[in-house]
């Protein structure tokens, strides 16, 4: 088998904590490792690390080659131009591997889903597989266990073998909707895993989705591994189940066998958490009085809840969300709020993390934005320049090895340098000891997205 896992969301839901240049898949909600890595961890216990590829976005391609970068130096990572839905992706992922010469079962997961019973989820693929091979398109569904408005439903009545045929699909559906739904035991939630043969979806694709099935096949990873943004924005943005699996005949459902929670929305982050005798979820720097079934995230400073019922309240440095625990759905229009009106905290934290360690933005005006720096022992920041921006550093604490076109030098605390626009430059850590430095941009676009790299030990030169 080979797997696919789906790393480009954005996690909206989940905000404050999720955002969209750091979304949910990538943070460690409820455990040492983060959900991109667990979902990693549970392919490898069912087929070799080398047969698994992720496939993101550019924009998360640093961050999703640093977390599995700890498990392989040479983890495959497609990397969309711009962000197209399910069905794209999904579609030069199997055109990807087909060109490698391997028409095997494929699984395809997402990578922001909790599932801790691996064994149990082994056996579910195992039934899965056996369907794959005789030629179907298979699915995972789980039982509900509520009449969730969060979730598509599969309505699955004639049995096979292993599982099931799917009758239909039917998107996220109103509250009366769902409670029908439940009553009628026919229907699963979509779990949103899928399992084919390479060939099989090519042939499917062919027959029910032909727009995208052609802009696949003008691709070419023979010859090379990038995928062309001309070639990749033509594609429908689309999900791949209403290209495909709502129209294809060969569909076929799995019952999951094994826990699951896709942690979509901060009710699920509730139920997924361990809670005190009053049903309450704490997590960081609380403290609470005679609070019931609330769920208090503090990120950073002191979150004090009185007399709370039913409420969640999750507090990052730059934004604090409250809300019902049972209105959770709807944080996805206060994402998309802030997104409308370019507010930044949609896309970013103000503490962003590195592969060298992680910066703090502390203020940011018309024209100018400061930040603290942190370089971990031996860390380093790429070769680089700008072209939008100049930067002055003042060294904080430790000692800086700063590069600045072809000349090095060695700054100790107290000590500041100018960086020119356009100038090509790095700044790296050679010592033990943390380095931390106050970084003052000028300019008159001061986005993330102005830097070219030219060096990086990290691999993050494209």
């Amino acid at each position: 088998m080979h797997g696919i896992i789906l790393a480009g969301g954005s996690g909206s839901r989940l905000w404050p904590l999720s955002r969209e240049l750091y979304p949910k898949q990538l943070l460690r909600l409820n455990s040492e490792k983060s959900l991109l890595e667990r979902t990693f961890e549970r392919l490898m216990s069912i087929m070799d690390i080398d047969n698994i590829i992720a496939i993101t976005n550019t924009k998360h391609f640093s961050d999703v080659k640093m977390q599995l970068k700890e498990y392989s130096n040479d983890v495959r990572i497609l990397t969309e131009p711009i962000a197209k839905n399910t069905a794209p992706a999904i579609a030069i992922s199997t055109k990807f591997l087909l060109d490698c010469g391997m028409d095997d079962i494929i699984v395809v997961v997402p990578s922001d889903h909790l599932i801790q019973n691996t064994e149990n989820f082994a056996k579910t693929i195992e039934k899965a597989q056996k369907l794959a091979k005789e030629g179907y398109i298979v699915t995972l569904g789980v039982k509900p266990t509520s009449a969730s408005t969060g979730f598509g439903y599969i309505k699955a009545i004639q049995e096979l073998n292993e599982g099931y045929k799917v009758e239909c699909f039917k998107e996220k559906p109103d509250y009366d909707t769902a409670c029908k739904y439940i009553e009628s035991n026919e229907y699963f939630w979509n779990a949103g895993i899928f399992i084919f043969k390479a060939s099989t979806l090519m042939e499917t694709m062919k027959q029910c989705a032909p727009e995208i099935y052609e802009i696949t096949y003008k691709f070419n990873f023979k010859m090379q591994e990038d995928i062309d943004y001309m070639t990749f924005d033509k594609y429908p943005s689309i999900s791949f189940d209403y290209a495909i699996m709502e129209h294809a005949k060969n569909i076929a459902m799995v019952e999951m066998e094994c826990d699951w929670n896709d942690l979509g929305s901060w009710d699920a982050v509730y139920e997924s958490n361990k809670k005190d005798s009053n049903n309450n979820v704490k997590i960081g720097n609380v403290i609470e009085q005679n609070c019931k079934n609330s769920m208090l995230y503090s990120s950073e400073r002191l979150l004090a809840g009185v007399g709370l019922e039913n409420i969640v309240i999750v507090e990052t440095p730059d934004a604090i969300l409250a809300c019902n625990k049972n209105d959770t759905q709807g944080v996805k229009q206060i994402f998309e709020k802030l997104k409308e009106t370019k507010n930044d905290t949609h896309r970013i934290h103000t503490t962003v993390y590195r592969p060298w360690g992680y910066y703090t933005v502390l203020n940011h005006g018309e024209g100018y934005l400061t930040k603290m720096i942190c370089v971990s022992r031996k860390g380093q920041l790429s070769l680089q320049s700008h072209n939008y921006r100049s930067e002055h550093w003042v060294v904080l604490s430790g000692i800086a090895r700063v590069t600045l076109e072809d000349k090095v030098f060695m700054l100790k605390a107290g000590s500041s340098i100018d960086i020119p626009v356009k100038a090509i430059h790095s700044l790296a850590n050679p010592y033990d000891n943390e380095l931390k430095i106050i970084e003052v941009q000028k300019g008159d676009k001061l986005i993330e997205e102005d830097i070219i790299r030219y060096k990086d030990i990290y691999g993050r030169v494209k």
